[in-house]
């Protein structure tokens, strides 16, 4: 009788060469007519002697059993996943079965077979419950028995090991869904994972011996300034006062190191802005992820085996100005990006993007280096007067030794400029371990007061 998955697993043992090798026949029922497939397995004989090759374990065997019925069904494991689920729990209860009456190595317990199997045959295999804790902040391997992960911020070294060949396949397994391509032509890939997890693989011989894979999860511990609060990396007025500089449309900065949260804080910032606002977000990886009703959001693109289809940064931020935005986000600049997103917001487009920096001070002066890539025709006397009638704010993340992620300075830019140095003032600035108001003067007080912020109030020191 066929069970419920329309396939009847039939076990008959073989003699060769003084090994058992059982066979699992598939019989299954396509278009009228019967199809046998032969699986050869290897288990260990009766009498306990070797067999050729290494054996196979239980889980082995059934997870090769569930990769045929897939293939022969045509199945996707990415988008069918409920039906690869009950193949997996068939497959489990039909083998536990035939090993209570056979001589097969046992499965152990059932719900742990199911996990791992359908994690094997659907998921990223021995990596998958790393990406399922949400205490996992980020996934690194250096070499296939050398597998980090970070929590909360510090890095620890896990048991986990893998062979060099399933490396491989799971890098594969993880571009399949995103059509960015990896070999020795192009050794670097960005892409992003189903859940929105960002990948980054360099193969050799850029480095030196194994596959370095980073997989940097999404991790939604916050997504408006109020979480922030409760996270302790903003105070309660700081928080109040980025609210209401983003509502009123001040152009915003964020800056720090890798890792320190400047994502995060991209997101909680957009959250205060206005419901019926258009954002047009620009990333080279889909990151961002904003809480609003009215997003486009749009990435980069690599070049083809041809080399030609290539999108860049650049390019995205011209076709945005066409996309009727009310706001322009980009995710991070590092390039002559800049000098486009720099014209955008002079036109009197409110804008927010990130970048890598020491200080906001030094953020300042990157943000002012940066447009000189684009050119010999792109000067320092165009480039700086530019950012100063631009940026209005530049919000600075930091991390803590133990991890924890806190704002240390929000810096105001002024519209003087005096010897190639732009004006500015701190608004906040951390006294004591805290995070408080330290403005010599009122930041972008038209925009706050059109607006209908009180800004004196805001940062008011009682």
């Amino acid at each position: 009788m066929l069970v419920k998955t329309e396939v009847l697993l039939v076990h008959v043992m073989i003699l060769w060469q003084s090994c058992v090798y059982p066979q699992t026949i598939l019989v299954t029922w396509q278009a009228t007519v019967w199809y046998l497939v032969f699986i050869p397995v290897a288990l260990p004989p009766p009498g306990g002697g070797s067999c050729i090759g290494e054996h196979m374990d239980a889980l082995g065997i059934v997870e090769d059993e569930v990769r045929e019925l897939i293939r022969r069904r045509g199945l996707d494991p990415l988008h069918q996943a409920g039906e690869v689920r009950r193949l997996v729990e068939a497959a489990v209860t039909d083998y536990d079965e035939r090993a209570l009456m056979g001589p097969l190595p046992p499965l152990g317990p059932l719900d742990a077979a199911r996990k791992f199997l359908f994690d094997a045959v659907a998921g990223f295999g021995v990596l998958q419950p790393l990406l399922d804790d949400p205490a996992v902040e980020e996934i690194w391997l250096n070499a296939p028995n050398e597998i980090f992960v970070a929590r909360n911020g510090e890095s620890e070294l896990t048991s986990l090991s893998l062979s060099e060949q399933q490396v491989r396949d799971l890098v594969e397994r993880m571009l399949k869904s995103s059509g960015r391509r990896l070999d020795m032509s192009s050794p670097f890939v960005d892409a992003a994972l189903p859940d929105g997890s960002r990948l980054h693989v360099v193969i050799p011989d850029v480095t030196r011996r194994h596959w370095a894979v980073n997989i940097r999860k999404f991790v939604v511990k916050a997504s408006r300034l109020e979480h922030l609060v409760d996270l302790g990396t903003l105070t309660p007025q700081s928080a109040r006062f980025l609210g209401a500089a983003v509502s009123s449309g001040l152009n915003i900065l964020v800056s720090g190191a890798t890792q320190a949260g400047k994502t995060t804080m991209l997101n909680c910032l957009a959250a205060s802005i206005g419901s019926r606002e258009r954002v047009i977000t620009v990333e080279e990886i889909f990151e961002l992820q904003f809480p609003l009703r009215d997003v486009v959001g749009l990435q980069c693109r690599q070049p083809n085996l041809e080399g030609e289809g290539e999108i860049p940064l650049r390019r995205l931020v011209k076709e945005a100005l066409r996309m009727r935005p009310d706001r322009l986000v980009v995710g991070e600049v590092r390039e002559a990006e800049s000098l486009d997103m720099l014209i955008a917001l002079n036109s009197g487009l409110p804008g927010m993007c990130t970048v890598h920096a020491n200080s906001a001070h030094d953020a300042v002066t990157k943000i002012c280096t940066l447009p000189l890539l684009a050119g010999e025709n792109i000067s320092s006397a165009f480039v700086v007067p530019t950012v100063a009638s631009c940026i209005d704010l530049v919000v600075h993340c930091s991390r803590q030794a133990n991890g924890r992620r806190e704002v240390t300075e929000i810096l105001s830019l002024g519209r003087r400029v005096e010897n190639g140095i732009i004006e500015s003032s701190p608004v906040f600035a951390v006294v004591d371990g805290a995070l408080q108001p330290r403005a010599n003067s009122m930041p972008a007080a038209e925009k706050f007061s059109r607006a209908g912020y009180d800004v004196a109030a805001l940062l008011d020191q009682r």
